[in-house]
This record gives structure tokens, sequence and C-alpha cells, in this order.
């Protein structure tokens, strides 16, 4: 892969069956940024983690992000500059709903400003972390193309998608 592509985890990070798991195993490669805590994150560690994997990067990375880890994209894209090949931003999750762990509030609020790079949000009408019309509001925020994952819960693991194919396809679309 000739184009660095950078897994962006989310809260408690992506287990082995999680597809971003999946992927760092099969997309040569693909590097996960990693955090300091999982479990107690915040906005300013978990964003400079991100900015010093972009950095390392050869060229303009695509980010991989999932849950929380879109948060810290967007968080990033607020007050960094480097240049982003593009973002797959996977149930980036509405950070205001009551069944969201405590833990990830510490992000709200989400930056709302326009992404400076081409990305894709995908969201699912399942997703308990966020209504569908919150992530429809995301992507108009964000100029991302939402694409409808129909009721695929977080779009975790315990969404059952394994090496996810569909996820494939958007993620060649910025290689």
């Amino acid at each position: 892969m000739s184009v660095p592509l950078l897994i962006v985890p989310g809260y408690s990070n992506s287990g082995p069956q999680h597809w971003q798991s999946h992927w760092e195993r099969l997309l040569p490669g693909a590097l996960r940024v990693q955090q300091r805590d999982w479990e107690y994150p915040t906005v300013e560690e978990w964003v400079a983690a991100l900015d010093a994997a972009i950095a390392t990067c050869s060229a303009p990375p695509v980010l991989v992000a999932h849950s929380l880890g879109g948060s810290t994209v967007a968080h990033w894209a607020a007050r960094f500059r480097r240049p982003i090949q593009g973002a797959l931003l996977v149930a980036p999750p509405d950070l205001d709903n009551p069944a969201l762990p405590e833990a990830c509030r510490t992000f709200a609020p989400v930056p709302r400003q326009r992404l400076p790079f081409r990305s894709i949000l995908v969201a699912s009408r399942g997703d308990p972390y966020a209504a569908f019309e919150r992530s429809e509001q995301m992507a108009r925020d964000w100029g991302s193309r939402l694409e409808d994952a129909g009721q695929a819960g977080h779009i975790n693991s315990a969404s059952g998608l394994g090496e996810w194919p569909r996820g494939q396809a958007l993620l060649r679309e910025f290689l």
C-alpha cells in the first residue's frame, strides 16, 4: 500500500474481532494509533497521539477512525493542518447521548467545522451511541459523504462484520 493507513480506534481500543483489527492484519503498512489510556481518554492526549502518528507518515495518510476515534479526528482537524489523503469516519458518537460512557463525554463539544480533507461518514440506523439523524448532522457539519450501514449496531465487534468488505470498498476510494 503506497498510501499510509492510520487506524484510529475509539474508547477501549478495538479488540481482535473488530474490523479495524482485521484490517490492521490484512492491509500492509496499516498502523494503529496508540493511546496511553484507552479507558480514560482525554482530548489533549488523544489528539497529540494522532498528530504524532500523522507526523511519522511518509505521505499524507488515510485515517480510518471508529467511534471516539472519529471525534478525535474532528478535534485534530480543528487544531492542525497536516495534509491528509482522506478519512473514513465510522460510527462517530453523539457526545450528548446518555448511553455513551461518561469517560467519552470529555470530548464534547465535538468541532462542527468542515474537515479540510475528503471524508466518508458511515452511520448505522441501530447505533446505541448516535441516532441516525445526529450522524446526518455530523456528516453535514464536517462536509462528509454519508454512507448508511443499515441496522449494524455500533459497527464494532458485536456487529459481527469480520473483515467488513463493504468498509474496505469505501476505503479503496481513498487509495
